[in-house]
């Protein structure tokens, strides 16, 4: 990963030229590979390096972007990757890891994890995005607690883990169907809930149109919504949330 600060102790300790750190400032804010513009200096300006979204990439840019992101950044996310995808990332990257359920292809986890992410589920068909979240959530260091198949037509499996829920700087909550959960943890909770609606459900569900407009009308406050099995927009915001708390020295 692109580290300014390490690169100007360097400077200052004569291991680093400064035509050597003009020339990496330089490439630092994007690499130009023609068909794409990948921006190295993400991580600088937010914390979280450029992640890959490898749906309807060609094979050939695909694995050029992997290779140019590894090189750079010592580290690399891919979402909605395919099996067929992941087995071509696989084969040139050997230590890359692919989850089916959740389509995420990404280097191994870090060894410390921070904080506490509480990634929630009304049904187990909701796991796919909810994986996504968690998944994003971990490769980005933050602790993960998963809580599947809690949804309101059975609240008390909800109400027994309330305590867990309280403990969390932040709640993914991944539903479909009417999308009611969000609202539900929001009473019960004094951190931030990020609303997640899933295509789970039948017709009327609309591919997950009806889900997110509870979510958006809730009653609840401070839930906040993000687009249809957009698991991974919900784990960036968490993220930031996340690692707000851990700076403040919650935990």
């Amino acid at each position: 990963m692109f580290d300014i600060d390490a690169l100007l102790e360097g400077v200052r300790a004569g291991s680093i030229s400064v035509a050597e750190a003009g020339a990496k400032l330089k490439a630092a804010p994007f690499l130009d590979l023609g068909y794409a513009k990948l921006d190295l200096h993400r991580s600088v300006r937010s914390g979280m390096s450029e992640v890959v979204f490898c749906q309807g990439k060609d094979d050939k840019f695909l694995t050029e972007i992997f290779a140019r992101l590894l090189e750079a950044n010592g580290e690399v996310l891919g979402t909605r990757c395919s099996a067929q995808q992941a087995q071509l990332l696989q084969g040139r990257f050997t230590d890359l890891c692919y989850d089916e359920i959740s389509d995420i292809i990404r280097s191994p986890l870090k060894e410390t994890l921070c904080g506490l992410i509480a990634v929630v589920t009304a049904g187990t068909a909701d796991i796919r995005v909810a994986e996504e979240a968690a998944q994003t959530c971990e490769f980005f260091g933050g602790k993960v607690l998963r809580l599947y198949d809690a949804g309101v037509s059975g609240l008390h499996r909800l109400l027994s883990r309330a305590e867990d829920l309280q403990r969390a700087n932040v709640v993914i909550a991944a539903a479909g169907m009417e999308g009611a959960l969000p609202s539900v943890i929001g009473g019960l909770v004094g951190n931030p809930v990020i609303a997640v609606p899933t295509s789970v459900g039948y017709g009327a569900n609309f591919g997950g149109l009806s889900a997110l407009l509870t979510m958006i009308n809730t009653c609840a406050n401070g839930v906040c919504t993000v687009n249809i099995d957009n698991g991974f927009g919900a784990a960036f915001l968490a993220t930031q949330i996340n690692r707000l708390a851990v700076k403040g020295g919650q935990r």
